[in-house]
């Protein structure tokens, strides 16, 4: 399943590698922390474990179940990331000696509630390229300028669909009822990437378009459903270009299911294409752009690497951004230390 750039340059080769040298994220909370109440955050850092394996380690420490323990988003296992967990706050004394290998607790806050999935803005990214010459350095930093000012296809990336895909075929069959699936997880899991497969076909189709008719820039539809600022979706007939360059409202794309609302129109026209009414699945609606922001580019000449260092939104994929600006579509198996 290729994913389509809106501008369509010549592919630019790189490298990066997920290590946890070479591939960092930082957790940005969505809010901050009051200082008092009956929890406590966590500001941990990790390497080489996933999310996952770092809350159990919490779990088997403090001698609880791993759902007591709060979290806002999973972290990538090969890399270094800094994320934010809670706890109740009765388990301070426990962890004042933690000490583990791979995980080191960085601060330690008090707050009136425990972390829930999606409490965050986003997070930060530094990532080093590798193989990166002089006309590489200015390629790469005009198209991620280019990239921050107009926004980038907000596609799921390949992590999403597992290591050699296989997870898409899976998805596919349940859904067609050739494949029984009785975990109830495994379940849910196969049906977002069902719908996230959906998505980024359609996504696909509204960057070709965009690449044909509107010299690269994301093109409006009459119909469109729109996610304003204010974060309400709202279905204007026509909508000011000048709201949309100025990132008050941004197009939205349909994660099919249930009690979602569609699009109408000429946007309607595209995206029944890539709709499964028949989804029990709660439907919901993404973002069909996202628009990297904190960008910082430093090359190296003497090594040929090249350090980029952004923020996106939560949801959005750091692999996806070195995708529109190399032009090229990467796997799980490009990005692993050869």
């Amino acid at each position: 399943m290729e994913r389509e750039y809106l501008q369509d340059n010549k592919p630019i080769y790189f490298d990066f590698v997920q290590t946890q040298k070479d591939f960092i994220v930082d957790e940005i909370p969505l809010s901050e922390f009051k200082g008092n109440g009956n929890f406590l955050v966590l500001h941990v850092k990790k390497v080489e474990l996933t999310t996952w394996d770092m809350i159990a380690v919490f779990a088997e420490l403090l001698n609880i179940p791993a759902e007591k323990i709060g979290y806002a988003g999973l972290k990538d296992k090969h890399a270094t990331t800094t994320q934010y967990i809670s706890v109740e706050a009765k388990f301070e004394k426990h962890l004042k000696k933690f000490k583990h290998p791979q995980i080191k607790i960085l601060k330690t806050t008090r707050h009136t509630h425990s972390i829930r999935m999606g409490d965050l803005t986003g997070n930060r990214f530094s990532i080093n390229l590798f193989d990166v010459d002089d006309i590489k350095a200015g390629q790469i930093e005009k198209l991620a300028r280019k990239g921050e000012k107009s926004g980038i296809p907000n596609y799921f990336g390949y992590q999403r669909f597992g290591r050699d895909n296989d997870s898409i075929e899976q998805a596919k069959e349940m859904i067609a009822g050739d494949l029984y699936i009785k975990d109830a997880k495994l379940k849910k899991f196969l049906i977002s990437v069902y719908q996230s497969v959906r998505f980024n076909e359609w996504l696909k189709e509204r960057v070709l378009l965009s690449r044909e008719k509107n010299s690269g820039n994301f093109m409006l539809l009459d119909g469109d459903v729109y996610l304003s600022n204010e974060e309400k979706i709202f279905t204007p007939k026509n909508i000011p270009l000048k709201d949309f360059e100025d990132k008050k409202v941004i197009p939205t794309g349909l994660l099919c299911g249930r009690d979602v609302y569609r699009a109408r129109d000429a946007a309607r026209e595209i995206e029944e294409k890539y709709d499964d009414e028949f989804l029990y699945e709660k439907g919901l609606r993404r973002e069909a752009l996202v628009f990297p922001y904190t960008l910082e580019l430093k090359y190296n000449k003497n090594f040929g690497i090249m350090n980029i260092s952004f923020s996106l939104p939560k949801g959005a994929y750091a692999t996806v951004f070195l995708e529109s600006i190399a032009n090229r579509n990467f796997s799980a198996k490009d990005v692993k230390l050869k």
